[in-house]
């Protein structure tokens, strides 16, 4: 009789602990970002493939100080020279300066373009600001890098981040050839001046980059980086032959950062 009750309590707290187990996983199956829903939401803006066209010719250096601190401010990117609140945070020890997170940046031609630089290069364009950030690849490398489905490509060809499911591994960051993810490899939260509230703050241990703005998208709002830009940075969906970004495509001479090696970027350059 005893060894009948052992044997059906141990079957009973296998069955529990196989439940708990799953429960995680049911729950990111049930909300598996890899695979999102429809929005509904009638005020969305929409697109087949997001892309984006920076027209290099408006980018000053005015226009990069602002896209920057638009991006980054409503994103809660902290600023490693920031002052640490103490009160607030009195265990963070003084940051190295070399550490730098980053979703939008300023690049020099000869680094964001490594592959075209040439002899006789036009020498406006060794002194041209050029902004760079995650190219939203159609074949992006850092998405089939990822072991855990932490960096998807949605639908419609943003690849975003899942906060909650990255383990720090940094595989997407050795994948992507155009440096465009960063990581934690501290609590970010000390070196944030003022946390904006409309959206989540990072933990130490996760890799972070633009997600064009999503968040605004579904709101049917433009991306901060287009309304700081001046109109130097325009976005819409590549494969609507009526839209804005295809007709810029259609009258200007454009270029994309490091196309021969095939991960077929969705910002261009017009030159």
């Amino acid at each position: 009789m005893m060894k009948k009750s052992r044997r059906s309590f141990l079957k009973v707290a296998g069955i529990a602990a196989i439940g708990l187990g799953a429960a995680p996983a049911m729950n990111f199956a049930s909300t598996n970002a890899a695979h999102p829903v429809k929005s509904k939401n009638q005020t969305a803006l929409t697109a087949h493939r997001w892309g984006m066209v920076i027209d290099t010719n408006k980018v000053t250096e005015q226009v990069v100080e602002h896209v920057m601190e638009a991006c980054h401010k409503a994103h809660n990117v902290p600023d490693f020279n920031h002052e640490v609140d103490e009160e607030k945070f009195p265990n963070t020890r003084p940051v190295n300066h070399k550490q730098e997170l980053k979703w939008i940046w300023e690049e020099h031609f000869k680094y964001a373009f490594p592959d075209k630089e040439d002899e006789f290069l036009a020498e406006k364009f060794l002194d041209l600001p050029f902004l760079v950030t995650c190219n939203h690849c159609k074949n992006a490398p850092c998405v089939q890098a990822c072991p855990t489905q932490a960096t998807f490509k949605r639908e419609d060809g943003i690849v975003l981040m899942d906060y909650h499911r990255c383990i720090g591994c940094r595989f997407c960051m050795a994948a992507c050839p155009f440096g465009a993810r960063s990581f934690n490899f501290r609590d970010p939260r000390p070196f944030i001046e003022e946390i904006s509230p409309g959206f989540p703050t990072r933990t130490k241990g996760v890799v972070e980059k633009c997600n064009l703005c999503s968040e605004r998208l579904a709101k049917g709002e433009l991306p901060h980086c287009v309304e700081a830009s001046e109109g130097a940075i325009t976005v819409g969906d590549l494969e609507d032959p009526e839209s804005e970004v295809r007709a810029l495509l259609n009258e200007n001479y454009t270029i994309r950062r490091k196309q021969s090696l095939g991960t077929e970027p969705s910002v261009y350059y017009v030159m």
